[in-house]
């Protein structure tokens, strides 16, 4: 559905993007992910037909987003980081106005601006001034305008910026029922936001792709051992020292109370060993479990590790 290849801007003398390519899926929800200034705007403005490539290409259902970019427009909504209102306009009219610009037919204008306000719970604030609601609020008029012509795709850059947890869980609930109906490029710094609703990441650092592809596939892919969680009852004598002592174990470090932390090495099913000797030593087990690599640590890996190895 969504082809890019080779993808490189400049503004001015500077790089923003080099040489990006990926392709995403019809149906697929997918995490775009960077840090500030990587280069995640200007790939979905140039996705969006706001800005033009420097050189490479976009094409969405085999359109090209240079030469072909009305087609596009009209299987695309986008909300920006900063929602394209107007804040003096009443909801309802600002969404017939959207819709107008965005070609839906003057005989199914009403239809549509309804289905969003239902959609986006704006059902209660059609009447009311855009400017005077919440951020919230306004935050779901910006998507409802880029649903209101009903899009195949969905593009959504930071959607939950500056909204209270309440409204980060209602807007997070919307994005994930959705993502049931469309295809969705979706830009956070929230990463436990983007582990919820993705299915798929594409991470970016310094203009560039450093990852594409799914979270386990990451952690496969960038985890040289593994990390168990220890937690017991009583911490009495050297555990950190008698956890050293058995075979595959890297290191070992204390976390809060009577919890353990033990690095080994790939494949090494020491669950067992582990439970043996807190019998042994009567430490009383009250949770043993294998630690996850969490899409922060992965994005620190890909972006900073990394970049420190190269230099």
């Amino acid at each position: 559905m969504i082809e890019v290849e080779n993808l490189t801007r400049y503004y001015g003398t500077r790089r923003a993007i080099n040489n990006l390519s990926f392709q995403i899926e019809k149906g697929e929800v997918v995490g775009f992910l960077g840090p500030n200034g990587a280069g995640k705007s200007t790939t979905m403005n140039i996705i969006s037909c706001i800005l033009s490539a420097s050189s490479g290409s976009v094409k969405i259902n085999g359109f090209d987003t240079f030469e072909q970019s009305l087609e596009i427009r009209k299987v695309i909504g986008y909300l920006p980081e900063t929602p394209p209102l107007y804040p003096d306009m009443v909801v309802t009219d600002y969404l017939n106005f959207s819709a107008g610009i965005r070609g839906v037919d003057a005989k199914k204008t009403t239809t549509a601006v309804q289905r969003v306000l239902e959609k986006c719970s704006l059902k209660d604030v059609g009447h009311r001034i855009i400017g005077r609601l919440s951020k919230g609020y306004q935050q779901r008029v910006g998507l409802a305008q880029a649903m209101v012509h009903d899009p195949e795709i969905l593009i959504l850059d930071e959607p939950t910026i500056g909204l209270d947890p309440i409204q980060i869980i209602e807007i997070r609930k919307l994005i994930q029922e959705l993502a049931a109906e469309h295809t969705i490029i979706l830009s956070s710094h929230i990463l436990p936001e983007i582990t919820q609703i993705c299915k798929r990441v594409i991470i970016i650092n310094e203009g560039e792709i450093a990852a594409v592809d799914s979270l386990g596939g990451l952690t496969a892919s960038l985890r040289k051992s593994e990390r168990l969680s220890l937690t017991v009852r009583n911490s009495e004598g050297n555990v950190l020292e008698e956890l050293k002592k058995l075979d595959q174990v890297i290191s070992t470090t204390k976390g809060e109370d009577n919890q353990y932390f033990i690095e080994c090495k790939l494949r090494s099913n020491l669950q067992d060993d582990i439970a043996k000797l807190a019998l042994t030593n009567q430490w009383g087990i009250v949770e043993l479990k294998p630690v996850s690599m969490t899409l922060e640590d992965i994005f620190l890996k890909l972006t900073l590790e990394e970049k420190g190895a190269a230099a």
